[in-house]
């Protein structure tokens, strides 16, 4: 099990308050300068994603931490390629977001031959030694939506999950939780699972043909905002698109907390999402990248910036950071508490 010396995040905060103002610029790297570190963007066309890219060399800057960036577009060989490009460019560490988890294991095996420290960022590879998993707890995403969707169609009726990648850990975490709630809590709703490999067309395309083949379903389950605009164009079409008052109205839960999701909230277009922290997914990376160069060690517990790191498998930990429900009231529903849509905590509302 690793350990560390220091309970929570305080001895890296200290450290990064101290190098951001030691006068290093991005882009040294020389002897004695600042360190080098790659960072992989999984892709850059969905909203949560651009903002995630948005905030890196913003908390880099902040570390005094050299940043060579790549990105993947979804694409596990281009990963495996750009990581090849880190090693050539003497890189210190990596953060990289692999969203197929399985097949990612031999590159973090050659990035641990060389002694390259890396931090997976919102997934979890399913075998292959990194220093840190930053993510949220998945399976408390699908949780949060069942309970919502479960109370506000008091467990009767039909409801659509669109499920991202089940190569993916947070596909798989998010599918399981879901059906496990609703199985468990809401026996008379029917789910009807429909893949989709985290691509808006064919979500929207499944999702036309379940209302017409279904027309009982009252609830949609989108696992990110990727399915947002083809979810609302389906239900427009098929004049679904009114408000929560409405009969005809279709609850809809997404994940991510981009601001359009939180703009659908207010206009009664979307009913929920789970705020995942693309700001928080940014630092924290990059500040346990700068710990992992410096030699420091963690181990399971509660951190000093709200969340929990917790041993997911033998020499595996993971920072799950905090995740919240966000509603247009901020009410608790079935007990999971939320947030009201407009608050400013929110990391939708501060871009």
């Amino acid at each position: 099990m690793k350990t560390r010396p220091l309970a929570g995040f305080g001895i890296v905060a200290a450290l990064a308050a101290a190098l951001s103002g030691c006068g290093t610029t991005a882009g040294s790297g020389a002897a004695g300068g600042a360190p080098v570190v790659g960072v992989d963007y999984p892709r850059s066309d969905t909203d949560f994603w651009n903002s995630y890219i948005k905030y890196t060399p913003e908390f880099a800057k902040e570390l005094g931490l050299d940043l060579k960036t790549t990105n993947s577009q979804n694409d596990v060989a281009k990963l495996t390629a750009n990581a090849q490009t880190f090693i050539s460019q003497g890189v210190k560490g990596v953060a990289m977001a692999p969203q197929d988890t399985a097949a990612i294991a031999p590159t973090l095996d050659q990035l641990s031959a060389k002694k390259i420290p890396v931090v997976t960022v919102d997934t979890r590879p399913d075998s292959g030694d990194v220093f840190m998993v930053v993510r949220a707890d998945n399976r408390a995403y699908g949780e949060k939506a069942c309970r919502f969707l479960g109370a506000k169609l008091a467990g009767k009726g039909a409801v659509v999950m669109l499920q991202g990648d089940l190569a993916s850990i947070n596909g798989r975490d998010r599918t399981e939780a879901f059906n496990d709630c609703m199985k468990s809590n809401y026996p008379g709703i029917t789910v009807y699972g429909e893949a989709t490999n985290w691509d808006g067309a064919i979500a929207a395309q499944k999702l036309q043909t379940d209302l017409t083949a279904h027309p009982d379903i009252r609830g949609v389950y989108m696992q990110s905002s990727f399915a947002l605009a083809g979810t609302l164009q389906v239900l427009k079409q098929k004049d679904l698109l009114v408000g929560p008052q409405d009969p005809k109205h279709v609850f809809v839960v997404s994940n991510d907390g981009i601001p359009e999701e939180l703009k659908n909230i207010a206009e009664g277009h979307v009913d929920a999402t789970v705020s995942q922290p693309a700001d928080l997914y940014a630092k924290y990376a990059l500040q346990y990248l700068k710990a992992a160069i410096d030699g420091k060690t963690f181990a399971p517990g509660k951190t000093d910036h709200d969340s929990t790191i917790v041993q997911v498998r033998d020499g595996l930990l993971e920072d799950q950071l905090s995740a919240p429900l966000v509603t247009s009231d901020g009410g608790t529903y079935d007990g999971v508490p939320s947030l009201k849509n407009d608050d400013k905590s929110l990391w939708g509302n501060k871009l």
